[in-house]
């Protein structure tokens, strides 16, 4: 697994994920509230996670500003409940992201 430092408003968030396989950018709750974000705007549909198991997020938060060594990024993120998936990390950057960065994975 890559992992990266991101900053989120005046935070460091540590071993953020990588992940061109994940169709969203993920925040998890928790991380969520610690970094004092708006309250996420309810979304209509469920998530496929990659053990086929299906969660509702919490909500999504749209034009979230980060970044990434120096680098300013714009990214929407899903926020999802901490006992969806294992504690191994609180925040991922899937394709959206590198779509947005044009980061190519090789």
């Amino acid at each position: 697994m890559v992992v990266i430092q991101v900053q989120v408003r005046k935070n460091i968030v540590e071993d953020v994920l990588k992940n061109g396989g994940a169709s969203v950018n993920i925040i998890m709750e928790n991380l969520k509230t610690k970094l004092g974000l708006p309250k996420p705007r309810l979304v209509p549909y469920h998530f496929r996670m990659a053990n086929q198991s299906t969660t509702r997020p919490l909500g999504i938060i749209r034009n979230l500003k980060i970044h990434i060594h120096g680098i300013p990024y714009i990214t929407t993120f899903i926020i999802l409940k901490n006992s969806v998936v294992d504690s191994s990390y609180f925040m991922l950057l899937g394709r959206p992201w590198f779509r947005d960065a044009k980061v190519t994975h090789d």
